[in-house]
């Protein structure tokens, strides 16, 4: 990549940014059904054809913030080390995420991410996105597992569980921060409960090589 090529790309990733960062602050301000794409990009001083160039829909500007998440169950068993078992590899993942205090997570509460998170789960359109990347998700890490060693059947099988065991963690997690606790307060129990769920899932996926 050239040095000019450089230049426009990181123009492209700030405009891309300084979009989704804009429509983010009014969806929360107003709500996602009550802002529409037009005033987004009147309020970020694009055009709406400019805007499009960037999103397509207009879900993919609240989901933005969390695009860098997506396949990341698949990255993590492509890149563990050598010896390490895909299922380890996960768990060790989860837990490092747990003590950053990932939103992913759902152990997060800063206030602007959980109203982030209130309005994604309050929203019909963003709830069916979600749903979307969560299949992508499950796709990408049934081939990851494929890749490991599983045989196809056993990948996609051992994919939709530990993507199911992710989600019911993390909504477990947010939901401990709905009833007034910190993330610090909660922190231990959402590591026990990890490891109780990685346990569960290695009874039954361990003696196939995962």
């Amino acid at each position: 990549m050239n040095e000019e090529t450089g230049l426009r790309e990181r123009k492209k990733q700030r405009t891309r940014q300084t979009l989704s960062e804009t429509a983010i602050a009014l969806f929360l301000e107003r709500g996602f059904d009550q802002v529409s794409v037009a005033e987004v990009a009147a309020a970020a001083e694009v055009s709406k054809p400019t805007l499009f160039r960037y999103f397509p829909a207009k879900e993919d500007l609240a989901l933005h913030r969390i695009a860098d998440h997506q396949g990341e169950a698949a990255r993590v068993v492509r890149d563990r080390g050598s010896g390490t078992a895909p299922l380890a590899a996960l768990r060790a993942h989860f837990h490092a995420r747990l003590d950053a205090h990932d939103p992913v997570t759902g152990l997060c509460d800063v206030p602007a991410v959980l109203a982030f998170r209130d309005m994604l789960y309050s929203t019909p359109s963003l709830q069916a996105r979600l749903t979307r990347y969560a299949a992508e998700d499950e796709r990408a890490l049934a081939e990851a597992l494929a890749e490991a060693g599983a045989d196809e059947v056993t990948a996609g099988l051992a994919a939709a569980q530990i993507i199911a065991v992710h989600h019911v963690l993390a909504r477990d997690n947010w939901r401990r921060l709905a009833s007034g606790r910190s993330a610090v307060a909660v922190l231990g129990a959402a590591h026990a409960d990890a490891e109780r769920a990685y346990d569960l899932l290695g009874a039954g996926l361990a003696p196939q090589g995962l």
